[in-house]
């Protein structure tokens, strides 16, 4: 089963101060809001970005990539040297942001993390559930996708420009949370955590940029087994399972190296994993990239 197409960049245009947004066109898989795709680039780095445009337009895709300043090259060469035309080689569209059907939806976004619920907002809205958007950025100049917030949202969109405004009260949203109402937040992680402070954690669902900082038991060494090919090998401390499988012959697709994209997925067969993720690993997967294992042994589905 293919894990890639093909898409052309039609066009790369400002969409606000440091941010462009990318037109991608081609027989594209398609999607639905809080999908992202990988986003391989031809200086060797794959990069990970919401998809941001409509769903329901099956021969387009639209990226927002923000210049960050302590770039790890990504948004640095997209910034400076991509250029339409250009034919690339993108992931299919993964999902683990999923829109869940409720009564109600509070959006929380936070500068680009807009990518990620404005797709949200325009789906709760053409289904004709309540739904309320903050969107908070610095200043409104940086904040990209003003327009269509309003135009989607009109007086359900607040627009909070911290640096003139006090940021919104997130107790007073959860407060008026109904029963069956879910939260979906995106954005830095200052306001994930102050969100994660006042709201029902069934109720709220997130989408990290960076991996949240948690404290884990030091590595220990464990064997991993590849059931396909029923070669085992050791993991070290200090060497991660996605490495090992490299090492060892059996190379597995991966972007973030982070534990937030999902593309290196794993199923497990046996034993227990310790995840590290910030994806949510379900039932019998890992993410080779940062997660290890508990039990001395993990037979892979590799």
């Amino acid at each position: 089963m293919p894990t890639t197409q093909q898409a052309v960049l039609d066009r790369v245009e400002p969409v606000a101060d440091g941010v462009v947004a990318l037109t991608l066109s081609g027989a594209l898989a398609p999607w639905e809001p809080g999908a992202h795709i990988d986003l391989p680039l031809p200086n060797w780095l794959t990069r990970q970005y919401s998809l941001c445009g409509d769903p329901a337009d099956r021969g387009r895709y639209r990226l927002a990539v923000r210049h960050e300043r302590l770039s790890r090259g990504g948004s640095d060469y997209i910034h400076r040297y991509l250029r339409p035309g250009r034919t690339l080689d993108i992931s299919l569209p993964r999902n683990n942001f999923p829109l869940l059907p409720a009564r109600e939806y509070v959006f929380l976004a936070g500068g680009i993390g807009i990518t990620a619920v404005l797709p949200m907002l325009r789906a709760a809205v053409a289904a004709g559930v309540p739904a309320r958007l903050v969107y908070t950025g610095r200043s409104r100049a940086a904040m990209p996708f003003l327009d269509e917030v309003r135009a989607v949202g009109g007086d359900a969109a607040t627009v909070v420009e911290t640096r003139r405004e006090p940021r919104p009260d997130l107790a007073a949203l959860a407060a008026a949370l109904g029963p069956g109402g879910a939260v979906y937040c995106c954005g830095p992680a200052a306001m994930l955590a102050a969100a994660e402070a006042v709201f029902d954690p069934v109720a709220l669902h997130t989408e990290r940029f960076r991996p949240a900082r948690r404290e884990f038991a030091p590595d220990a060494p464990f064997t991993a087994v590849c059931a396909r090919s029923g070669q085992s090998f050791e993991v070290p401390a200090g060497e991660s399972l996605l490495d090992a499988l490299t090492r060892t012959g059996h190379p597995v697709p991966s972007g973030c190296r982070e534990g937030v994209c999902g593309s290196c997925e794993v199923r497990v067969l046996e034993g227990e994993p310790e995840h590290r993720d910030d994806v949510g690993a379900g039932p019998g997967v890992l993410y080779p990239c940062v997660s290890r294992a508990r039990s001395p042994r993990l037979v892979l589905d590799v």
